[in-house]
């Protein structure tokens, strides 16, 4: 039988890879490392109940690194495979399209959008969205890929050429996110996102390409051409929509 040719960015891909979610040295390694960098922007709960929602949260690899948090870790995500394993790691999971959450407004106290938004079609909603469920007062935590020349050399031409690199088509380039379009968004949603670049630890990378067992760690730079973070506190003046309210 001829070999299945998925586009790029199909999301049936995570299926076909859900024995790898948890392999520390398998294709997903990098996103362990990214995983525990986005949990360093996640502050303690402010309060006893205070509610964290991860969104595409594929197998709940931020869940360990946020387990002393004191959160209840509500998870979004397309993929029902991928949702069963966050389920054994205490995720709270609820199958859904990041760009029509099924939850209330201002209902989290931190919103987490880690290694999606580079996945969506429409990320002006998918930041509305987000935007929207927070609390004023509320943590927005982001992570993505950059859309520049160079993050599509790295992140596709390189790093899916590389063994036991990234899965072959899981980006479209296409998809990658302007900072300034991203920036733009949130600030819609009543969120001043601060960024700053992530990038492979050196000498993991060089250990993780001789031997190939080991894991990569990321570590902060100067340069968001890449890989990116962002965090931001949504302001108290924010309506259910996200807009700042001015005089009247």
């Amino acid at each position: 039988m001829p070999q299945l040719v998925r586009a790029r960015n199909d999301p049936e891909q995570y299926d076909e890879l859900a024995d790898v979610w948890w392999d520390l040295s398998g294709p997903f390694a990098l996103l362990h490392a990214i995983a525990a960098a986005r949990a360093d922007l996640i502050p303690p709960a402010p309060r006893p109940g205070s509610v964290l929602v991860d969104l595409g949260c594929g197998a709940g690899l931020l869940a360990p690194h946020i387990r002393d948090h004191g959160y209840r870790h509500v998870g979004l995500d397309i993929t029902a495979s991928a949702l069963h394993q966050a389920a054994d790691h205490c995720v709270l999971t609820i199958r859904a399209d990041v760009l029509a959450l099924p939850l209330p407004d201002g209902v989290a106290d931190v919103v987490v959008a880690g290694e999606i938004l580079e996945h969506v079609t429409d990320l002006g909603q998918a930041v509305a969205e987000a935007c929207r469920i927070l609390r004023p007062g509320g943590v927005l935590v982001l992570d993505t890929l950059a859309d520049t020349a160079l993050a599509r050399v790295l992140a596709v031409h390189i790093a899916e050429r590389i063994p036991g690199g990234a899965p072959k088509g899981i980006h479209d380039p296409a998809l990658f996110v302007n900072r300034a379009e991203l920036r733009a968004a949130c600030a819609r949603g009543g969120v001043d996102v601060v960024l700053r670049g992530l990038r492979p630890s050196i000498p993991g990378l060089l250990r993780r390409l001789l031997r190939r067992k080991d894991t990569v760690g990321v570590v902060p730079t100067w340069s968001t051409a890449v890989l990116f973070q962002g965090h931001g506190i949504k302001g108290h003046g924010s309506d259910r929509h996200g807009s700042k309210e001015g005089p009247r």
